[in-house]
């Protein structure tokens, strides 16, 4: 035994312990609500048929009162559907153009993306400025908004895919190049199958995907949430209005193909009135003081 060993060994335990050193305190909070804190998902409200007549009214009083922006952001579209039309025309391929313009409501809610800030801004009573507008949509990128836009496409896409899928195999490769020109094969016994089949299934993809959307989609814009608690959020709120929303999505369907008859063009006007109207329509079912 060492020395130092002998000298513990004969002097008497210690009565009081040597305290354990506090672990250094980290910085303290800042006050007020943090940025990655994400906010409260309220219950959506239960509205009545009259809500349908007062977005349309309020999405075409948004659109007169900043119609600049209204044409500004359908224009992107109604430009894409152009160049789509004249190139399949070149192509001699016509029948490319069916799919596309009966899936375009598919992707009609990511189309308003930038008609929604608008709304949310005279809303506000913000002004309308270039860089404060544009700011907003581009600042989308970092949020949530590219998550949910992935989900439409993919979607669309699918269907572009059926689509084509149901009309080789009910009327064959050589069908496809006079199908634009003659109703007698969409008339017949295996056409009439096909847009019965295509429609259900259409159908289906839309109803699933205006779902999602009707209110996810002006939720991340509006407020700090993840795309997944919006889609669950949007799925109540239609679940809680099933009649309403049924025939809110049917006025939609309707005025946007109504809309694209006119070589597009009329997109022009109901593009921005359905946008700033869906807007509105999120406003009756997630109210702002909520």
């Amino acid at each position: 035994m060492n020395q130092t060993s002998a000298a513990t060994a004969g002097r008497p335990p210690n009565p009081f312990p040597d305290p354990v050193p506090d672990p250094i305190p980290g910085p303290a909070p800042l006050p007020g609500p943090q940025p990655d804190t994400p906010d409260e998902i309220p219950a959506a409200s239960i509205i009545d048929m009259g809500v349908v007549g007062r977005s349309l009214r309020a999405g075409l009083r948004d659109f007169r009162r900043a119609p600049a922006w209204g044409l500004a952001f359908s224009g992107f579209y109604v430009a894409g559907g152009l160049v789509l039309a004249a190139v399949a025309t070149a192509m001699g391929q016509d029948w490319w153009l069916m799919p596309f313009i009966v899936g375009f409501p598919l992707i009609a809610p990511f189309a308003a993306v930038g008609l929604y800030g608008v709304s949310r801004r005279l809303e506000a009573g913000e002004p309308l400025d270039r860089r404060s507008v544009l700011g907003v949509v581009f600042a989308q990128k970092d949020r949530q908004v590219p998550s949910m836009a992935m989900v439409i496409l993919l979607l669309f896409m699918f269907w572009v895919f059926v689509a084509h899928t149901i009309f080789a195999l009910f009327l064959g490769p050589g069908a496809m190049t006079n199908v634009s020109q003659s109703f007698e094969i969409l008339s017949g016994p295996r056409g009439t199958a096909m847009l019965g089949l295509g429609t259900g299934i259409g159908a289906v993809m839309a109803a699933a995907l205006f779902s999602i959307t009707v209110v996810g989609l002006p939720m991340l814009l509006d407020r700090e949430v993840d795309f997944i608690s919006a889609i669950i959020a949007s799925f109540e709120a239609v679940a809680g209005n099933p009649v309403v929303m049924l025939v809110w999505a049917a006025v939609i369907a309707v005025l946007l193909l109504a809309g694209m008859l006119p070589l597009f063009l009329g997109l022009f006007v109901v593009l921005p009135i359905l946008g700033h109207a869906s807007w509105h329509m999120y406003r009756e079912l997630i109210p702002e003081d909520a």
